[in-house]
């Protein structure tokens, strides 16, 4: 026995001999091909051993890496990639470069793929290693660079293990995730460029930025996620940003999401959507800033996954921002309600612009997520948003309006028709039925009657969206004596069928608000501007032969209003409407191409230029007004006969150019005015009282003239309208007590009148079935079942 030591001798353990045996003198020769299979054969035949293999593995690598002897250790790397599934070589490596070269062999073992799955392997110690080496303070900035690199590296390596196992689900849970995300979003916040490590040969670990390489692991992370994975994805990313306060400002906030929406699949948008609308319901009673970023981040979001598929999240994003908008003005005007000092002044103030920030990120996310739907979507969000409009005297099942009162009520209603603007913008319907449906049109007609010039404007632009579908409202642009009109090259389409029917149906609601819009006291120049566009892209989109004489009809009713003046409206809004009929009529004449109408039309422009410049629109708005307008002069006005005789061509009924006209009536006739609203539709005795007949006019003889009368209806229409329109009136503004006393001796007055119409006289039935006679003034009725009787007269009653 010549006593040789253990450790170096022919006595050391086997699984050493065959360990050393497989490297080569020359790095450079490579490993040694049979001894690598001597100890592959070792090792499945003794895997008890393995854990020793490992362990000497590492003890030779880190010997190697101590001597410099850089060639051998990738040798080292590679045996324990085929050998060491544990973790035992990772617990025992502490210094800094060997967790590197931990790193840098785990990566490479985790790109092996295996053919058998592993049943018993968990990778819970390499997550909380790696991610505790991405959190590095280490006091050289290059040595914490590259711990943080080697750890994002570590994580990479980890999520290509496992994500694509199906037996490594675990990954995705919580308690993983809850490590993963923060770290690399932890790097990615940190931009600076790393140098190059002194570590030449470790496959250039050190050269890249910790920042860029933690962003592409995020990515890919994102990118396999599944259906099921994205929630458990997302809400660390929400996490993080709370506990860092990266939500004021929202820069790194908004970048994260939009890589995270570009990364994920485009059918699991709507998922980053809903964590989203959950987290700014977490935070609703946050700072104004805090909020507003986490809107702001909505809308990158919203705006993104606009373009692929969003699903059943449409509603929850609106109901959601409407929420927090009502929200946003409750803070607001609570704040300024409770102004008591000189410092709670300044700090309202500050509110207030703060909550400004909110309610104006609302409403582009709004807007803006409505202008990238596809138009089919685009006008049910239309009606949506409309639906949620406050309006007095209407259900608002969305937004409570009590508690915010009239001040709220009207910042909720320019909100929301300014993101209605947004939405429509570029709206192109193929008819106007669609574009503008009856629950659509009623409200936002309600809403021009407000006595508020800013939302009166809002909804004319909205108007314009919807109307102009072939873009010319960029060359109608303010309102003025356009000399020719066919060098503005208007587009337009022959009027289609459905369109014609709409405004039959609709027009004459389109005209009545034009022309009530016309009068309002508040009126300012751009409102005028706004109704002149309405009219003339009206005449461009919408008008056949009869329209344009409804046209003309509501020009003429509105020269008529001025000059009567039953108002007294201001001496602006006077001249304001004589520039606006000025201005459409000289548009309308060119459209029409009628040489006599054009005629009568340049007449009366050139006597007003000469004689009352303040009725064009280049002066009334600049120039000083008279204190009356000459109503003698009619060389200034526009004259009806001569309008008629101009257009006494075929296709034009000029009969009706002389029936006035007169505004349709309906219920809702300025409504949003008041708080309250008598209905009274049902309360117009006038007009039934008018319409019983008398004796006189039952024993008529009928003939030819009587019949002639009765088909001839022209004109009673308007008649019917302004009667209606006058017992309107009288019932809204007349004090309660004359209502009542009029409506008492009306109803009397009818009790008579019945009673001298309709003597009944009822007889005892002649048999158990139970039938009368019936004697009338003017008829004999025979004796039939009682619930047979009928009384046609008494229909009217």
């Amino acid at each position: 026995f010549t006593g040789v030591c253990g450790c170096c001798g022919p006595l050391r353990p086997r699984y050493k001999r065959l360990v050393d045996n497989i490297f080569p003198e020359d790095p450079k020769d490579g490993l040694v091909k049979s001894d690598m299979e001597k100890l592959t054969f070792y090792a499945v035949s003794a895997p008890e051993k393995l854990d020793r293999i490992g362990a000497y593995l590492a003890e030779r690598l880190s010997r190697d890496v101590v001597r410099h002897r850089y060639g051998l250790y990738q040798y080292c790397i590679i045996c324990l990639c085929l050998f060491c599934f544990d973790n035992y070589v990772f617990v025992h490596m502490t210094t800094d470069v060997i967790v590197v070269i931990k790193t840098y062999f785990f990566v490479k073992f985790a790109n092996i793929e295996e053919d058998t799955p592993s049943y018993h392997r968990r990778y819970d110690f390499f997550v909380s290693q790696f991610s505790a080496m991405c959190h590095s303070t280490h006091e050289d900035p290059e040595t914490c660079s590259r711990i943080r690199v080697a750890g994002i590296k570590g994580l990479q390596g980890v999520v290509r293990k496992t994500v694509n196992d199906e037996l490594q689900a675990i990954i995705w849970e919580p308690q993983h995730m809850d490590k993963l995300i923060p770290s690399m979003l932890f790097n990615m916040q940190d931009n600076e460029d790393s140098e190059s490590s002194p570590l030449q040969n470790i496959a250039t670990v050190c050269e890249e930025n910790p920042a860029s390489l933690a962003e592409s692991c995020f990515r890919e992370l994102l990118g396999r996620a599944a259906y099921g994975n994205m929630n458990n994805a997302v809400h660390p990313v929400l996490v993080h940003l709370d506990n860092h306060r990266l939500w004021d400002p929202n820069d790194f906030a908004v970048s994260c999401f939009r890589i995270i929406m570009y990364s994920i699949q485009a059918q699991h948008s709507h998922h980053v959507i809903q964590q989203v609308l959950s987290h700014l319901d977490t935070h609703s009673k946050n700072t104004p800033r805090v909020r507003a970023g986490i809107v702001q981040v909505l809308l990158e979001t919203v705006a993104i996954a606009a373009k692929g598929s969003i699903g059943p999240t449409v509603l929850e994003v609106f109901n959601t921002l409407l929420k927090h908008l009502r929200m946003s003005v409750d803070f607001e005007l609570g704040d300024g309600s409770r102004r008591n000092s000189a410092s709670s002044l300044s700090s309202t103030r500050t509110k207030e612009s703060e909550e400004r920030i909110v309610q104006n990120a609302i409403i582009q996310t709004i807007g803006f997520f409505g202008g990238n739907l596809p138009d089919y979507q685009r006008a049910e969000v239309m009606m949506f948003i409309m639906g949620k409009v406050p309006v007095y005297g209407t259900p608002c099942h969305t937004l409570d309006t009590v508690k915010i009162g009239h001040q709220g009520t009207k910042r909720i209603q320019a909100m929301l028709l300014s993101s209605l603007i947004m939405v429509t913008s570029g709206f192109k319907c193929k008819t106007m039925c669609a574009g503008l449906p009856v629950a659509f049109l009623e409200p936002l007609c309600s809403i021009s009657l407000m006595e508020d010039s800013e939302l009166r404007q809002l909804v004319l632009e909205i108007l314009h969206n919807i109307i102009d579908r072939h873009d010319n409202r960029a060359k109608l642009r303010g309102i003025r004596i356009i000399p020719n009109v066919a060098a503005l090259k208007i587009k337009r389409e022959k009027i289609s069928k459905q369109d014609v029917v709409f405004m039959k149906k609709h027009g004459q609601q389109l005209y009545r608000h034009i022309y009530l819009g016309c009068k309002e006291e508040d009126n300012v120049e751009k409102n005028f501007e706004l109704l002149f566009t309405a009219l003339a892209l009206i005449t461009i989109e919408l008008a056949n032969e009869e329209v344009m004489i409804d046209l003309i009809r509501l020009s003429i009713a509105l020269q008529d209003m001025v000059l009567a003046n039953e108002e007294n409206m201001p001496m602006f809004i006077r001249c304001g409407i004589m520039a606006l009929v000025a201005a459409y009529l000289n548009f309308l004449s060119q459209m029409i191409a009628n040489p006599p109408f054009c005629q009568h039309v340049s007449k009366v422009i050139e006597m007003r230029n000469l004689d009352a410049p303040y009725l064009l629109p280049e002066h009334v708005f600049r120039e000083k007004l008279p204190d009356a307008l000459d109503r003698d002069d009619v060389g200034l006005y526009f004259q009806t006969a001569d309008l008629a005789e101009a257009l006494s061509v075929p296709g034009y009924n000029v009969e009706r150019l002389a029936i006035p006209y007169i505004p349709q009536v309906t219920e809702e006739d300025r409504l949003p005015r008041r708080k309250s609203f008598v209905d009274t539709i049902s309360l117009q005795v006038d007009i039934l009282s008018n319409s019983l007949p008398d004796q006189s006019q039952l024993a008529e003889e009928i003939t030819f003239e009587t019949l002639k009368k009765a088909i001839d209806t022209t004109g009673l229409e308007e008649q019917e309208r302004e009667r209606r329109r006058q017992v309107m009136e009288k019932f809204q503004k007349a004090p309660f007590e004359e209502i009542a006393a009029h409506c008492e001796s009306k109803a009397n007055m009818l009790h008579d009148r019945l009673a001298q119409i309709f003597e009944l006289t009822i007889r005892p039935p002649p048999s158990p079935s139970g039938t009368v006679t019936v004697t009338s003034g003017h008829a004999q009725y025979q004796s039939v079942p009682v619930y047979e009787m009928k009384f046609p007269d008494l229909c009217v009653y």
